[in-house]
């Protein structure tokens, strides 16, 4: 049967992620090379390349299809504490250290790419933004009674480290002290308080039709603006987040990577009734920002829309577009 042209490129792109799977489990991430990559996939360098713009788009693609074949079963749906709930944040986190499995192997290199380019680091920091929103929203849920972003960010930091020296330094330490470590973290003391922004953003009023979400805040915003969206995630509405950035080729497939990753990782140590209302989109064919009316997208866009009634009713452009969307009363 002949194949569609959408068909045939899907097949060449699954080819290359099979073929650059192998090789950089087998060389690394710094010896694997694209020609090895064509070879293997029995294809064309040029094949490669018309899919993948670099090395480090197709490797984060490759760690981020992995990601997506480890989803961590379903929490089930009982009450739990924020210790309980870190306790099992944790053990799902350090099982995938770079260790014994192929899977933790392949991702060693991650951070140090990531380091390595000026493009990677802040996106990637804000990825840890959003995931840190999302696990002290989380926890927020379990024990009412402050913010706990701050709390948040201090787990990952110590999860992330342990990730680095396991990497680094093969032995040093238990890795289920880290554990015990987020467990105690649970009731450590932070001064953690959420100010409002000030800010000002471009409003408009509308009465436009919407059929791509329910009804909610949709946050489109940009890889160096995901923070952004706690302001909207703490009015309570329902939250829909579409991640867009200038650099499609290379970013959309690390945030695709974190994405999978950490909604596995909360799947597994959260209720589903403590989970943030969110859902997350990665808008690489563009549907959410052409339907928006956003032509143009940059890793800074904020543009934030009120949907009500299958209708837009407030539009909010600039920073602080979160808040106004999610805070304003529809004027009647």
């Amino acid at each position: 049967m002949r194949l569609t042209r959408a068909e045939a490129q899907e097949r060449t792109r699954a080819k290359v992620l099979a073929a650059a799977r192998d090789e950089f489990a087998e060389r690394g991430f710094r010896d694997a090379k694209i020609d090895e990559i064509a070879n293997r996939a029995e294809l064309t360098r040029g094949a490669v390349y018309s899919n993948f713009p670099g090395k480090r788009a197709l490797y984060f693609a490759v760690l981020a299809e992995a990601a997506a074949g480890q989803i961590d079963p379903e929490h089930p749906d009982t009450a739990t504490t924020p210790r309980d709930a870190l306790g099992r944040l944790a053990r799902a986190w350090v099982t995938r250290l770079p260790l014994s499995t192929d899977e933790a192997r392949l991702g060693v290199d991650l951070v140090p790419e990531i380091i390595a380019a000026d493009s990677t680091r802040k996106p990637f920091a804000q990825l840890m933004w959003l995931q840190a929103i999302q696990l002290g929203l989380a926890l927020e849920n379990l024990r009412p009674g402050g913010r706990q972003v701050r709390l948040a960010q201090t787990v990952l930091t110590t999860l992330q480290g342990a990730s680095q020296l396991a990497a680094a330094a093969p032995g040093f330490g238990e890795p289920f002290t880290v554990v015990t470590a987020c467990e105690e973290l649970a009731d450590a003391p932070f001064d953690d308080t959420w100010l409002t922004p000030t800010t000002n953003p471009d409003i408009q009023t509308l009465e436009q039709p919407w059929s791509l979400t329910g009804d909610g805040v949709v946050a489109v915003l940009g890889m160096h603006r995901l923070s952004g969206v706690e302001e909207a995630l703490r009015a309570g509405a329902d939250v829909t987040l579409v991640i867009v950035t200038a650099d499609p080729g290379e970013l959309i497939p690390l945030a695709r990577l974190m994405v999978t990753e950490f909604t596995g990782l909360l799947r597994h140590a959260f209720p589903p009734a403590a989970r943030p209302r969110l859902t997350i989109v990665l808008d690489d064919t563009t549907t959410f920002t052409s339907a928006a009316g956003i032509d143009t997208v940059t890793d800074m866009t904020e543009v934030a829309l009120r949907v009500e009634s299958s209708k837009v009713v407030l539009r909010a452009d600039g920073f602080g577009a979160c808040h106004a969307a999610s805070g304003l009363k529809t004027p009647r």
